[in-house]
């Protein structure tokens, strides 16, 4: 099963300073029918303008990973951790029994970054905080696998079952991705223009795949980011 979600149908939020496309229900943004998609609950592509962000905020009982896609996002809070990444790469966070967190932009450009929250295997973990400097050639025609659960292998691990993989595919190549039985994925179109299984999708474009082969082709050079977890009963 693969469908297609056209950014121009997502929910969306303009407060001048942060602009967001919400590819689930999310702020003001409420749609029964688009809740989540088996353990994930958020995907928010923003966009951040310089000198601003979000202050101290609390969450619990949720795996938040974000992935910048420009510009530089800096977190801190209140276990004493302050870092600053860049394009391609991400910062997680176990909120677990609780935290306190701040994200900003304190760079010169606009920053654009997914946020990312995935529904824990249980509540009540420790709270823990990482981050990774992933090289960008490392995802150039070539899946980069950045996120695993526990038992996988990936350098960033969290409390569930889940895969997050990122790709920058050259204009005209193909490459493939197996959703097997059992399983599922959502992919969002980050940057560019592919084709999937014959289904074109553009700049921030969702898809969702239930149990398919994926054969991906570059219309233009695309960077794709495709979260994969356990089917949902």
């Amino acid at each position: 099963m693969l469908k297609k979600l056209n950014s121009n149908n997502m929910g969306s939020s303009n407060l001048g300073w942060l602009k967001s496309k919400f590819h689930f229900s999310f702020a003001e943004y409420y749609n029964p029918d688009n809740i989540q998609f088996g353990v994930l609950r958020v995907i928010n592509d923003d966009l951040v303008n310089p000198t601003t962000g979000f202050g101290k905020h609390p969450h619990q009982n949720m795996e938040i990973i974000s992935y910048v896609v420009n510009g530089e996002l800096t977190h801190g809070d209140n276990m004493g951790n302050k870092k600053t990444v860049t394009r391609g790469q991400v910062q997680y966070m176990s909120a677990g029994t609780g935290v306190l967190h701040s994200e900003y932009n304190l760079g010169e450009e606009t920053l654009r970054f997914l946020q990312i929250w995935i529904l824990p295997d249980k509540y009540g973990h420790t709270p823990n905080y990482g981050d990774f400097g992933f090289n960008w050639d490392d995802r150039k025609n070539n899946w980069l696998h950045m996120v695993s659960g526990k038992e996988g292998a990936a350098p960033i691990k969290i409390h569930q079952d889940a895969n997050i993989y990122s790709l920058e595919l050259e204009q005209g190549k193909e490459i493939s991705f197996p959703v097997k039985e059992g399983r599922q994925a959502y992919l969002v179109q980050i940057e560019g223009t592919s084709a999937i299984n014959d289904i074109e999708l553009s700049d921030r474009d969702g898809m969702e795949i239930v149990e398919e082969e994926l054969t991906i082709k570059a219309v233009k050079t695309s960077h794709i980011l495709i979260i994969e977890m356990k089917k949902a009963v």
